[in-house]
């Protein structure tokens, strides 16, 4: 009889250290439900949906523009600085022009911003939901489905807004300006300060938007806690990230190539390492959860069908003589009857 197995290095130090068998677990979780490549679609359906936003945004200039004549003025004086002939005047024509069109601008924008948008978090609801549950969702229904997605949309974006609000107080000029209205004097000391402060505040709000995101955008109910403890892990990978990827683009974005081709590159880079994030994340709770509709369910063990034969002999000598005397009676029955009835 042969002995079994030892476990292997790698094995052992799993068996040693429950956070690494977590992280292996919470991999193979998100490779069995092909998170790599909801993390490309949602790149895709993220940058699809960003030249609408941006039609949008370029609207609602116009309108400003529109309302403040200093304003445009002012704009126009600053082309003629820096940009002299025929390129100049070309330049303000077409500013010009896009302002006067700024309404159809804004309305084919805004339409196609809520198309794109509903395409966007419908994949990311569904790539949250297969990251979550083994057993698959039936779907309410198509109206039903899209109202959801809609409303969930909308408070997406609100917590968005929200987020990058509070960042934006949290950066090194709003709080400067802060204590220049205080009278407090800037020391150097405050420069540490200030990045220590805005990396802080930056991790929280990632934090509450992460979990916002794990924790109600999946089509069914999920653990908030494991969301929570998830979310943390997703705000410090992604400030991290965001450390390492302003140096990255404080050192391409000199050149000429880095100018022309780096913030495209950085945006799919972003948008790619933010979805991978987050669904890897959200495998991980979902390894941790101890909802059992999110657990890992055993496949039952295999049917073993086994084929019975019988041979079948025939009719008896005995069963063969009784059944030609019934014949021979019921013959005989006939006959006589056909005889009375003529």
């Amino acid at each position: 009889m042969s002995e079994p197995a030892k476990p292997g290095f790698f094995d052992r130090l799993r068996a040693r250290y429950g956070w690494l068998d977590h992280v292996i677990r919470a991999y193979q979780r998100f490779d069995d439900r092909s998170g790599g490549f909801f993390a490309a679609g949602l790149t895709y359906y993220t940058i699809f949906a960003l030249f609408p936003l941006l039609m949008v945004g370029f609207a609602a200039v116009g309108f400003v523009l529109a309302r403040r004549p200093h304003l445009l003025s002012t704009i126009d004086d600053h082309i003629r600085a820096q940009v002299s002939g025929s390129l100049g005047q070309q330049l303000q024509d077409l500013m010009n022009s896009a302002i006067d069109a700024r309404a159809s601008v804004g309305i084919i924008g805004l339409v196609t911003a809520i198309w794109a948008g509903l395409g966007w978090i419908s994949h990311l609801r569904q790539a949250l939901t297969e990251m979550w549950w083994e057993r698959r969702i039936e779907s309410p229904g198509f109206v039903h489905n899209k109202f959801s997605d809609f409303l969930a949309m909308l408070g997406t974006f609100a917590v968005i807004l929200v987020t990058v609000a509070i960042t934006t107080l949290g950066h090194e000029a709003p709080m400067a300006a802060a204590l220049k209205w205080a009278g407090i004097p800037k020391f150097p000391v405050f420069d540490g300060l200030f990045w220590l402060f805005s990396t802080l505040i930056a991790t929280l709000v990632s934090w509450l938007l992460f979990t916002w995101m794990i924790a109600r955008l999946p089509r069914e109910k999920v653990s908030l806690l494991d969301s929570m403890r998830a979310g943390l892990i997703a705000a410090i990978g992604f400030e991290v990230f965001k450390q390492v990827a302003s140096i990255y683009l404080k050192a391409v974005l000199h050149s000429p190539a880095g100018v022309a081709f780096g913030p495209v590159l950085g945006l799919m880079v972003f948008a790619y390492v933010t979805s991978y994030l987050v669904l890897f994340c959200t495998a991980w709770a979902a390894t941790t959860s101890g909802d059992s509709n999110a657990q890992h369910v055993a496949p039952p063990a295999p049917a073993i069908i086994s084929p019975r034969m019988e041979l079948d002999e025939g009719l008896s000598a005995r069963q063969t003589l009784t059944a030609m005397a019934l014949g021979a009676v019921g013959a005989l029955a006939l006959s006589r009857l056909t005889r009375w009835l003529r």
